[in-house]
């Protein structure tokens, strides 16, 4: 069928089915009946999927095929391998989903996000290359912080805090920052804090801190549910307390940010806290744990008046994350595909 998206040319449905599994059960959660259910039920699924791959590849004949995991691959790059076609994976995250590790035996080649070793792929079939970023994230010069500052109003000079749990946001996340916000613009008359609370939370966010905070407070904490011009804020934000998601980090990565990242640990497979460790372990974020931080909702305090109270140390974080940015990921991916889909030596 005709694509929606313009820079699409054509897109197909095909059956698949995911194994359902979430991090921290354990056995336990094969003990559940409607876990077990859903996981036999897409099973067929899967099978369903293979034989329609298989038809449609033989119909449509790429010369490659590139996925980025989830389980509609699994079908997808079985039937490539039946029918003789390369394909190559990607890895936003340190840890490969399970759609990935699957088919990975047969891989052309694997595209990561982190530094391979990292990964448990084989060396020689491992290319880090990065993840495709929007191309509005990018460093800026503090000219055109001082301008994006003014358009979004956040006052013309003083710091600025991003505070960001995702689309959905994180109750635990929110919960700690209006509990902390009253002695962090207290202790620093000059912040500025933007809050992206998450669809679900921002009206209870608005209505603690409407309890929590001064009328004056409340003028420095722009606070919002979603925001499609993220780069933005992160742009002029001195400091960014967010998630560990691997699309998030390149993103940031690629503007230098000092970050305080609080990982989601419920996700399955744990890739949230792998990637913040391999980031911690180089010293390129400060990482708080949120267990740590539903226990103690001034956990985050320690991390973040260090970065406040000296500059040096956020520059220095934000340089070292920068390193690892790869800010031409998705060219570097663009010539890897034609490579191989042209038959020429990929050199990793």
């Amino acid at each position: 069928m005709p694509a929606d998206d313009p820079n699409v040319d054509r897109q197909y449905v095909v059956r698949a089915g995911k194994f359902r599994r979430y991090h921290g059960e354990g056995w336990k959660q094969l003990l559940d009946v409607k876990t077990m259910y859903l996981n036999l039920r897409d099973a067929v699924f899967v099978l369903m999927g293979l034989w329609q791959s298989y038809w449609l590849l033989g119909k449509i004949r790429p010369d490659v095929v590139f996925t980025r995991g989830s389980f509609v691959s699994v079908p997808v790059c079985i039937a490539a391998r039946l029918r003789g076609i390369p394909y190559i994976t990607h890895d936003t995250d340190a840890i490969p989903g399970l759609a990935n590790r699957i088919i990975a035996p047969w891989a052309a080649l694997h595209v990561v996000a982190l530094p391979k070793e990292v990964y448990a792929y084989p060396a020689a079939k491992t290319a880090a290359l990065g993840v495709p970023i929007a191309r509005h994230f990018t460093m800026l010069d503090t000219k055109h912080r001082n301008v994006l500052r003014e358009q979004l109003q956040l006052g013309e000079a003083g710091r600025v805090l991003l505070v960001t749990g995702g689309g959905n946001g994180s109750r635990a996340l929110n919960t700690a920052m209006v509990e902390c916000m009253p002695e962090l613009l207290e202790r620093y008359p000059d912040l500025w804090v933007v809050h992206v609370a998450g669809r679900m939370e921002e009206a209870a966010v608005r209505q603690r801190y409407k309890q929590e905070l001064v009328a004056a407070d409340r003028r420095r904490v722009i606070i919002k549910g979603f925001t499609s011009n993220m780069y933005q804020y992160s742009g002029v934000a001195d400091v960014v307390i967010t998630r560990a998601g691997g699309t998030t980090m390149a993103e940031l990565a690629a503007q230098g940010k000092a970050c305080i990242v609080v990982p989601a640990a419920f996700l399955s497979g744990g890739h949230q806290l792998k990637n913040a460790k391999v980031l911690a372990d180089r010293k390129a974020v400060k990482l708080v744990d949120e267990a740590y931080l539903r226990e103690d909702h001034h956990a985050l305090m320690p991390a973040l008046t260090e970065l406040l109270d000296t500059p040096s140390k956020a520059e220095a974080l934000g340089k070292k994350l920068a390193a690892l940015a790869q800010p031409h990921a998705a060219h570097a991916i663009a010539m890897v595909l034609l490579d191989i889909a042209e038959g020429r030596p990929v050199h990793v």
